[in-house]
């Protein structure tokens, strides 16, 4: 009974390992770098939240305090390496919704955005996967200054 020419395995372990290891490790790093780059953006979107709810409620007027809160929220995002993210401000007021710059109101602003997942291609034409994004902060008027009373 003779069997054909043995072969040498010697090494092979070595290749299998590296294989398992990068079948492995690459989508271990890829989890990483997302959750990296979520909290990256969950920062920024919290720190944009409340800079643009101080910035609306030091303005003077309604229609200023929507452009300060925008402008403050983009550059907040800038500064977290995210300006380029889509970005929407909503500004709500209570007791009185019209008029958020009268004592007594209280400003919500909240931001919405999106991070794009890192190292994805577009799948199926749906688009780059994206991670939405929401913080809200809420300032009362006379935090930041005196507002005088209504009349």
């Amino acid at each position: 009974m003779r069997r054909g020419p043995r072969r040498d395995e010697r090494g092979n372990g070595l290749i299998e390992m590296a294989w398992v290891g990068l079948i492995l490790i690459l989508p271990l790093l890829w989890v990483v770098l997302s959750v990296s780059e979520v909290q990256r953006g969950s920062y920024g979107v919290s720190a944009a939240a409340r800079a643009a709810a101080r910035a609306y409620a030091l303005a003077p007027d309604d229609s200023a305090g929507r452009r300060r809160a925008e402008s403050v929220a983009r550059q907040t995002l800038a500064d977290q390496g995210a300006g380029d993210a889509p970005l929407r401000v909503l500004v709500s007021c209570t007791p009185y919704p019209r008029s958020c710059h009268r004592a007594a109101s209280v400003i919500t602003v909240r931001i919405d955005t999106a991070v794009t997942l890192p190292l994805l291609p577009d799948v199926l034409g749906a688009g780059t996967p994206t991670f939405r994004l929401r913080a809200a902060e809420t300032v009362p008027i006379g935090r930041y200054r005196d507002a005088p009373a209504p009349r």
